[in-house]
């Protein structure tokens, strides 16, 4: 369980100080899949790092798992996001040097595993996704949609109680854009995994079971998309 109460956060730009967000409460269920969507400057992306403990709140507490976020130390929330959360990012953030299977497998090797069991999850993780063919391929000769494939089976591979999305699409074209949410909709479970994504896509946000607008860094709306909930399915091939 993930929840916002009364959060805000500001920054200071030079003389400017910006609110990106505007006192936001909500909650995220274990199993859910939430899409968080608005306009460009809206603050859900900081809603998305704030849930992941990326940042802290000015004001307000956000909570993971029980647990206050902005009471941890610096190297306490380091450590939930590198055990607990897994992260995609509209560029994919692989080491372009490292092949797929070892970018997947150094979270793994981060947190202290050996190498040889870190590459047997990484294989593992990388195979739920359907793209173990291109375990040993370096990123620059995989497709876009490859690429966040392996983003996808790297944030997995800690077998993580969230993963955060953050545009996961917004970089690739319709078709893959469209594979890429259908193996979303596959990640969450029930009483284990949530699922939160950040787009400005109205056709990639209802792939969600609940749907969360948020305008001028304040919550606009919070509906169910009346999808039934995803159950875990083959992989895309």
């Amino acid at each position: 369980m993930m929840e916002l109460v009364q959060v805000t956060k500001v920054y200071e730009q030079g003389r400017r100080t910006v609110q990106a967000v505007r006192g936001v409460s909500l909650r995220i269920g274990t199993g859910e899949f939430v899409s968080i969507m608005g306009p460009s400057g809206s603050g859900k992306s900081t809603l998305l790092h704030l849930l992941g403990g990326l940042d802290v709140p000015t004001t307000g507490q956000a909570i993971f798992q029980g647990d206050d976020l902005q009471a941890m130390s610096d190297r306490q929330r380091t450590m939930i996001r590198r055990h607990r959360i897994g992260f995609v990012f509209q560029f994919f953030n692989l080491l372009p040097t490292l092949t797929a299977i070892e970018n997947v497998a150094l979270p793994l090797l981060l947190a202290g595993e050996k190498r040889r069991v870190a590459h047997e999850r990484a294989r593992a993780s990388i195979d739920r996704i359907g793209m173990l063919r291109r375990a040993d391929h370096l990123p620059d000769e995989l497709s876009g949609g490859e690429m966040q494939r392996i983003a996808i089976a790297r944030a997995l591979v800690t077998d993580p109680e969230a993963i955060l999305c953050d545009e996961p699409t917004g970089n690739l074209d319709s078709a893959n854009s469209k594979a890429i949410l259908e193996l979303l909709r596959t990640l969450p479970e029930p009483g284990k995994r949530s699922v939160v994504m950040v787009t400005h896509d109205p056709n990639s946000a209802h792939y969600a079971d609940r749907l969360i607008t948020i305008r001028d860094g304040l919550l606009d709306s919070d509906i169910s998309t009346n999808r039934v909930p995803a159950k875990a399915t083959a992989a895309i091939a």
